[in-house]
């Protein structure tokens, strides 16, 4: 009598994926500076016992697209923002594919060997950043999108081979989406304005100073300069005080001092529009010829309001 083994047959390798989705929250372009996130990339399988799937989670370009691959694009309307996705934490090697144009970014690898059970799973850390260099963007709500083809993440038994190897072999998607809100934004700095040391007041006495607004690309804005500690409601009649004794100044827009700056919107305040970098102001100051009081440090205290 002849004993036969029973077959046997082996379970196919069943895989599901999910990414989460990757916002960069309100981010300020003006800053000059890199924002980083990351997103989650889980693998679930199945199969036999001790088998090692080889997962190749290719990511594409996403509905924002890309020109050479590496940046990527999240759009607002036809505005591109920079951004990309990257394999470590020090965001140098790009996270891309194997079943796209650019042959230079590649997917890693993800091995994962099944229990006895014929089940396992893993996760990766998926780097964003949105690169630095981009105040010329004006505000808005960028996004870019990864379903369908922009997500073929493939796997077989390892002994498939490489990544390379397995191709779009079993490739799944799973959907995701990057994005990031860059909100209206100003801010100003100044300089303080010194008309230096003189003797008697008996001929004008001029000086200079600047504010610097930066304020996000196309964004309108007005900059306006109250009236001093003495509240002076006409700008050309400002007060340095020493104690009890003052001096009479005033701020213009122009060299000429002609042009007062003062805070009345519309009238007498500096208008501008914003190109996501600083642009200088130059605050122009004149003590007209006048009784000279007692010798000192004259000085006054002037708060620039800016309105966008």
């Amino acid at each position: 009598m002849v004993a036969w083994p029973f077959p046997t047959h082996a379970a196919p390798i069943s895989c599901g994926f999910t990414i989460t989705n990757r916002s960069f929250g309100t981010v300020d372009l003006t800053l000059n500076t890199a924002f980083d996130i990351t997103a989650t990339l889980s693998a679930n399988c199945t199969g036999d016992a001790g088998v090692v799937v080889r997962v190749c989670p290719n990511i594409n370009a996403g509905s924002g697209g890309t020109t050479t691959g590496s940046p990527r694009f999240m759009l607002s309307g036809s505005d591109k923002l920079n951004f990309d996705l990257y394999q470590d934490a020090s965001r140098t090697v790009v996270w891309g594919s194997y079943l796209w144009a650019y042959s230079s970014y590649t997917a890693p690898t993800i091995d994962i060997t099944l229990n006895g059970g014929g089940a396992g799973s893993a996760t990766a850390t998926i780097y964003g950043r949105i690169s630095s260099g981009q105040q010329s963007l004006p505000p808005g709500s960028y996004s870019s999108s990864f379903s369908g083809s922009n997500t073929q993440i493939a796997y077989a038994a390892a002994g498939v081979g490489t990544c390379a190897a397995i191709g779009n072999l079993n490739a799944t998607s799973a959907a995701f989406t990057a994005s990031a809100t860059y909100s209206a934004t100003c801010s100003v700095s100044a300089a303080t304005l010194n008309f230096g040391s003189t003797g008697v007041l008996a001929a004008a006495l001029d000086g200079t100073t600047s504010l610097t607004p930066t304020c996000s690309a196309s964004t309108p804005y007005t900059i306006g300069l109250d009236g001093g500690s003495a509240g002076a409601s006409d700008p050309a009649q400002r007060k340095m005080s020493n104690g009890g004794a003052q001096i009479t100044y005033g701020l213009y827009q122009n060299a000429g001092r002609s042009q007062a700056w003062g805070n009345s919107t519309g009238t007498n305040t500096v208008a501008g529009t914003g190109t996501g970098s600083g642009q200088t102001l130059t605050v122009y100051g004149r003590v007209p010829a006048q009784t000279t009081p007692a010798p000192g440090t004259y000085s006054d205290s002037i708060i620039a309001t800016l309105t966008y």
